[in-house]
Formats: structure tokens, sequence, C-alpha cells
């Protein structure tokens, strides 16, 4: 059944330079592993079945939920920033004979052609947004895509609570179907003052122990954290209602101590 209209399922708007290009792209998924297991996929899919369907999931990436919950009959669709990540999303739809509707947009522009029961925003996505005029503005951009009564949920994670070695350490290493290696360097540093995370990351391909290819990327910044209150507060300024937090992906009332927790909010009906 391929991806229906093809290139044409891409609603694209000129966005700004993007981030996930190159070797991030390409071995995304492949250093990411077997995601299989991840608590998020059930916990969205709970929220899901409690807020309705059709579903828009932003920041799908190369469509680690997204074809999932397509193969599950859920009526979901995407968008993301990076074309390279919708390639991939889309590759990966033909070669499983599902049809995906994606969108290249960046979320404070965005503009879909229909509105949805239930908005997801996984992986901590929402926080690329580093600018805080942006992110705001973002928040008010999904709310209006919401239709009366939908819920909106994302995952936030705390960064003040996270290890920022500002060293280079192997972060994840695999091998690619042509015998070649590939892995990626980290390093991080962070702002607590202004609650903004810079990284940079170095890409390598090897072959025979060589490497043979390599980028290297810089974000600076590159990710905002958010305190659980400062999360809360940011919806509600949005127009949200009933808007709470749960501590990571369960059903447990989030705490600030919790350093992952998915906020819920509602569009009012």
């Amino acid at each position: 059944m391929g991806v229906g209209r093809g290139d044409r399922d891409i609603q694209d708007k000129d966005v700004t330079p993007y981030e996930y290009r190159g070797l991030i792209a390409e071995s995304w998924d492949l250093l990411r592993g077997d995601t299989s297991g991840w608590p998020d996929r059930v916990f969205f899919r709970w929220v899901i079945s409690h807020g309705g369907q059709p579903v828009l999931d932003v920041g799908c990436g190369t469509g680690r939920l997204l074809l999932d919950y397509v193969r599950r009959g859920i009526d979901i669709e995407g968008v993301d920033i990076s074309p390279d990540m919708l390639a991939i999303c889309r590759r990966k739809a033909r070669a499983q004979g599902l049809s995906v509707k994606l969108y290249r947009q960046p979320v404070e522009e965005l503009d879909t052609v229909r509105k949805y029961r239930t908005i997801i925003a996984p992986s901590s996505s929402f926080q690329l947004i580093t600018d805080r005029a942006a992110a705001g503005q973002a928040l008010q951009r999904m709310y209006q895509h919401l239709l009366p009564g939908g819920t909106m949920a994302m995952s936030i994670m705390d960064l003040d609570k996270e290890p920022h070695p500002a060293k280079w350490r192997l972060d994840a290493e695999a091998m690619r179907p042509d015998s070649s290696s590939v892995r990626r360097w980290v390093k991080s540093w962070y702002d607590p003052q202004a609650q903004l995370e810079y990284t940079e990351s170095l890409y390598e391909v090897l072959w025979e122990g060589k490497v043979v290819q390599s980028e290297r990327h810089r974000r600076c910044p590159g990710t905002r954290s958010y305190t659980l209150e400062q999360a809360l507060a940011l919806v509600a300024q949005a127009g949200f209602t009933d808007v709470r937090a749960l501590s990571t992906f369960t059903l447990r009332p989030a705490s600030s101590e919790d350093r992952l927790f998915c906020v819920l909010a509602r569009r009012a009906g």
C-alpha cells in the first residue's frame, strides 16, 4: 500500500536550518537499538485511548511511535522539522506497507489541514525549542490544533537533575548492515541560570577499525530545561485547562523530585 501519494504526503513550510541531518539521521534508529520495550510506547497509547483520535505526533522523527501506532490502526499523523528524519520515516512506512501523513514544519508554525483529539510530544521533543517565546507559541499552535475537549501530552526532562560531563564520552556504537560500524561521542555542559544545555556530538563510521567518515555537530544551546512548576505554568498560559503532571510514564502524580515527568492538559470543550 506504500504511503499514499508519496512525497505529496509531506507538506513543507520554509523552515530554518535543522539539526537532525546527515549521520545523525542515518544512524538514529541503529544507535537507539530496540525501543519496543520503552515505557513511553504504552503510556502514549494509553493517552490516545482516553483522548481519542485523530492524533498528531509532534517531533515524530523516523516514526518510532507513529509507525507502531499506525500498524495498530490508530489514525495518527506526524510533524517534524527535519526532512532527513521524515524521509527515513516515509521509507520505513513504505517497506512495511503503511500509509502515513507527514508534515515538515516547525511546531511554533504548526499549520496542518485538520484538528486532532490528541496531540503527543514524546521524547522531550518540546524542549528542543530553546527560545522561551517560541516555546509558548508552539504550545499555542498545538492548542489551536486540538478539537474542543482534546488532550495534549508531552514528556519533559528536568535537566537540572542530569549529569553534564564537559568531556567526550562514547555514547553508543552499533554495526551497520554493510559490516561497517558507527559510533557517537558526546559531551554536554549546562547553564543552570539560563536553564539551557549545550551539546556537541561526533559521529564516526569505521571500516576494519579505521575511521572512514565523521561528522561533528554542535547545538548551542540544544535543549531547554523546565522544572515541574515551570512546565505546568507554561502550558496553562497557552490556554490549556485541567493541567497536571504524571511521574515518568506512570499514572502517579509527579513531584518536584522527578527527573522525568509527563504533562497532560485539555482544550476546554
